[in-house]
C-alpha cells in the first residue's frame, strides 16, 4: 500500500451532511462525498492486510485495496477502471448500500474500519465530474437479440454487459419510467433518480432499447398494475428474441391480517414512497397518502421503514413512531463473535436522526377506528424464547403488555415475500418455495427454454448490490449460452 501505517496515523472520517433541521425542507441528496484530500487520507488507512476479506464480503467482489491504494496515490482515472470492472452501478451502490464489505474490513476487528463506501462514493462522482464515465459501444455486433423484463439495478446490469458482448438488447418497464424499485422504492434524498438517467442515457448510446409502461402478460393482468399500459406476452418474447431474463424486483409485500386492517388509514410501506417519488419527479397525484399534520406508525425496522420515516417527516408529519417485532439490538456487537460477518446490532440511519420514536419488541394485535378511519393501533410487548424442542426462537406475548398507540396513518415495512406471480406465471416458471423463479448460480436458467432469471427474481427481497452481482453473472451465463463461450466477467 501506499502507506503502510495509514491505518495507525488517520482516523476514520465521515462524509458530511446537511444538518438535519435543513434537509428536512427538501427532497435532495443531503451527503456529500469526500473531498480529494480526504478521500486520500482514507484511502491510506487501507491495512495492506494481506488476505482482503472485503473483496468477498462485497456481492460483486469490488477490488477494494486496489482502488484504495490508486486514491492514495491520486491516480483517479484507474481507481475508477478498477472500480467499474466489478461494478456497474457506483453511484448507486456509493450512496444506499450498507457495505458488508465494511464489516469483513480487518482494521473492524479492533478499531473503526476504512470508509470503503465513502470513497466508493468519491472515485464515481470525481469519474462523472470529470467526463471519464464514456459509453462502451461493442465493435462487432452478434446478430443475436435479448429482452430484459424489468429496469431495477439487476437488469440494467444484465443489459449493459449484454449489450457491452455485441447483443441488440431490450428492456421492458412496466413502470412509467426506468430504475424500477431504484426509481419509485428508495426516496431521492439517498438517491436522486438524475443518477439512474445518465445511466440510461450512456446504455442508449450503447445500444440499449428501452420500453416503458409495458406489461409483461395478460391485457388482464396489465390492468392490476395501473391504466394505459400495453402488454407483450411471453410467448411474443420467446419468438421475437433469441433469450429472454426475467429480471424484476421482489414487490409482493408482506401483509398484516389483523381486525381493522381495512381502515382508510393503513397503507404498505411501498405505495406511500412511490407516491412521493413521482410527485419529486413532476407527476400530480390529487389523492396523494401524505403524513402532513398526522401521527405516523411505521411497523418494521428496516430500510423501507426508515425510508418511510424519513419521508413522513419531510411531509410535516405531527409524529414519527418505529416498531420492530424483533428484541432490540446490542449498540456494539462481540465482534469476536461476528466478524467478518455482517452483525447484528443498533444501526440509527440518517432518517432516524431527523425525528423519529423507536420501539423494539412490540408486536400490533388490531387498528381501532373511528367512521371507517384508523384512530390508533393495539400494541403488545413480546419477548423470544428458544423453544426446547426444536431449538428455534419463538414470540411470547408478555401478560399485561398491552398498550393502545395514537395513529392517522400506519405504514407496512415488514419486507416482502416474493416477485409479481403474474409474471411468472405468464412464462411457466417453476418456483422455489418461497415463491422465486427456479435458478442456480451456475447458469441462471429456469425450466423454460431460452429465459433466465436473476436478481430479486430469482434470490428474492435482497440488496442493490446483489442484484447487481445477479445480473452481471446472468449475463455472462446468457452470453456463453448464445455464443458458446463468454468473455463477460462473472
Amino acid at each position: 500500500m501506499g502507506k503502510v501505517t495509514g491505518f495507525l496515523e488517520f482516523q476514520r472520517l465521515q462524509e458530511a451532511a446537511e444538518a438535519p433541521a435543513n434537509r428536512l425542507k427538501h427532497y435532495k441528496e443531503f451527503v456529500l462525498h469526500l473531498t480529494d484530500d480526504q478521500a486520500r487520507q482514507q484511502g491510506a488507512r487501507c491495512m495492506d492486510c494481506g488476505i482482503p476479506f472485503c473483496n468477498t464480503a462485497c456481492p460483486v467482489n469490488n477490488i477494494i485495496p486496489d482502488w484504495n491504494d490508486l486514491v492514495y496515490r491520486q491516480d483517479w482515472s484507474r481507481a475508477l477502471d478498477v472500480l467499474h470492472s466489478t461494478n456497474n452501478f457506483p453511484e448507486f451502490t456509493g450512496r444506499v448500500c450498507p457495505a458488508p464489505c465494511e464489516a469483513a474490513c480487518t482494521l473492524n476487528i479492533n478499531d473503526a474500519p476504512v470508509g470503503i463506501k465513502s470513497i466508493e462514493h468519491a472515485i464515481i462522482d470525481k469519474g462523472w465530474q470529470e467526463g471519464w464515465v464514456k459509453p462502451q459501444v461493442p465493435r462487432i455486433k452478434t446478430g443475436k437479440s435479448v429482452a430484459v423484463v424489468g429496469s431495477g439495478p439487476s437488469g440494467l446490469a444484465c443489459a449493459q454487459q449484454l449489450a457491452r458482448a455485441g447483443h441488440a438488447v431490450t428492456v421492458f418497464e412496466k413502470s412509467d419510467r426506468i430504475g424500477g424499485l431504484l426509481r419509485y422504492g428508495i426516496p431521492d434524498f439517498k438517491m436522486e433518480k438524475s443518477h439512474i438517467d445518465r445511466r440510461v442515457s450512456q446504455m442508449e448510446l450503447e445500444g440499449v432499447a428501452f420500453r416503458t409502461s409495458t406489461f409483461v402478460g395478460s391485457a388482464e393482468d396489465a390492468a392490476l398494475f395501473g391504466q394505459g399500459l400495453s402488454t407483450v406476452t411471453p410467448a411474443q418474447l420467446e419468438a421475437e428474441f433469441d433469450a429472454v431474463v426475467i429480471a424484476g424486483g421482489s414487490e409482493a409485500p408482506r401483509d398484516l391480517n389483523i381486525p381493522g386492517r381495512e381502515l382508510q388509514g393503513v397503507h404498505f410501506a411501498m405505495d406511500f414512497l412511490r407516491q412521493q417519488n413521482k410527485v419529486v419527479a413532476g407527476d400530480k397525484l390529487p389523492g396523494q397518502t401524505t403524513a402532513a399534520g398526522k401521527k405516523v406508525v411505521v411497523i418494521g425496522g428496516g430500510d423501507t421503514g426508515s425510508d418511510c420515516v424519513g419521508t413522513s417527516n419531510r411531509q410535516g408529519a405531527k409524529s414519527v413512531v418505529q416498531f420492530e417485532l424483533m428484541p432490540q439490538p446490542p449498540e456494539v456487537e462481540n465482534r469476536e463473535l461476528t466478524w467478518p460477518y455482517w452483525p447484528a446490532r443498533l444501526r440509527t440511519s440518517s432518517s432516524h436522526e431527523e425525528g423519529c420514536d423507536r420501539d423494539w419488541g412490540v408486536t400490533t394485535k388490531s387498528f381501532k377506528g373511528k367512521n371507517g378511519k384508523l384512530t390508533a393501533l393495539e400494541c403488545a410487548r413480546v419477548e423470544w424464547v428458544r423453544d426446547e424442542a426444536t431449538g428455534q426462537m419463538k414470540m411470547n406475548e408478555i401478560e399485561g403488555s398491552v398498550f393502545d398507540v395514537p395513529a392517522d396513518l400506519v405504514f407496512f415495512a415488514m419486507g416482502f415475500v416474493s416477485p409479481v406471480q403474474k409474471v411468472l406465471d405468464a412464462f411457466g416458471v417453476e418456483r422455489d418455495g418461497r415463491g422465486n423463479a427456479r435458478a442456480n448460480t451456475d447458469d441462471y436458467r429456469t425450466n423454460r427454454d431460452k429465459v433466465f432469471a436473476a436478481g430479486d427474481m430469482r434470490r428474492g427481497q435482497s440488496l442493490v448490490v446483489w442484484a447487481i452481482r445477479e445480473g452481471r453473472q446472468c449475463a455472462a451465463s446468457v452470453d456463453a449460452w448464445l455464443m458458446g463461450s463468454t468473455t463477460l466477467p462473472r
